[in-house]
This record gives structure tokens, C-alpha cells and sequence, in this order.
């Protein structure tokens, strides 16, 4: 069965219900989960406005690379709190779907969970959002859409 899920979590609903599942399935097969939140590094003009702040000296990138330990934080202790003794938690930064796949495989990941749409999800409608479409397209292992 699976030994290694990976729950990538952005903190929204439909994250969290794929964590209730990863916890489900830990439970019944004793696999490891490891948690993984992605923010995406800023842009040049992001950079360039990110030197005019007097008030807030720090880059973007140490506020957004915080705030993402802050949520992945909250997933570990959601899957904690349920029971799950054995996870891991991590937060990386670049283009979600990409660092995701790479994380997979780079850790031996037999299964990903993952929410159906997530808080970067733009638009009604569609089925899936961009992230769990392009994980779904580009993973090695199976993927599960919750």
C-alpha cells in the first residue's frame, strides 16, 4: 500500500479536506504524511518596490516564506490533532505544481493529496484549479483530488 503521502496545503478548505483524507489513509496504513506549502518568490517589480518600505525593511520573500511556515504549521497540527503521529512538514518556494512534482520525487513519495482548488484558484467552473490540474499531469505517482 502507500508508506509516504505528501499533503500540499495552502490552508484553504479544500486543503484541509484533503488533509482529513491523508489522515484517514495514515491511520489505515501507518504511512508517513509530509506536509508542503509552496509560496511563490516575488517578482523584480516586486523586488524594486520592496526597497522604498522605511517601516518594513525585510523582502518579500522572508514575509511571504514566514507567513507559508505559519500555515504549514497549522496543517501539522490539524493532522496531529486527528491522531497522525507521523509528519513532517516543509515550505519551499517557486512555482507550486513544479515544486510539488520535484518534492515528490526527490523524497519517494508514493502518493499525493491534494484539494481540488486551492486559495490561488481564480474563476467558477472549472473542475479542477491550475495547481491540482498540472500536479495531476506531471505526477509519477498516483494522485488523489480531494
Amino acid at each position: 500500500m502507500f508508506t509516504h503521502i505528501l499533503a500540499p496545503y495552502d490552508g484553504s478548505k479544500n486543503s484541509d479536506r484533503a488533509l482529513e483524507k491523508a489522515a484517514e489513509l495514515s491511520k489505515l496504513t501507518g504511512a508517513q504524511i509530509t506536509l508542503l506549502t509552496v509560496f511563490r518568490h516575488h517578482s523584480m517589480l516586486e523586488a524594486s518596490l520592496s526597497m522604498v518600505r522605511v517601516n518594513d525593511p525585510g523582502s518579500i520573500d522572508d514575509a511571504m516564506r514566514e507567513h507559508a511556515t505559519g500555515i504549514v504549521e497549522y496543517g501539522k497540527k490539524l493532522l496531529v490533532d486527528a491522531g497522525v503521529q507521523n509528519v513532517r512538514a516543509f515550505v519551499r518556494s517557486g512555482r507550486p505544481a513544479r515544486a510539488i512534482n520535484e518534492f515528490a520525487l526527490k523524497h519517494g513519495i508514493d502518493l499525493i493529496i491534494l484539494g481540488s482548488r486551492g486559495l490561488g484558484s481564480s474563476g467558477d467552473g472549472y473542475l479542477l484549479g491550475s495547481v491540482s490540474h498540472k500536479v495531476t499531469g506531471l505526477s509519477k505517482c498516483p494522485v488523489l483530488v480531494v
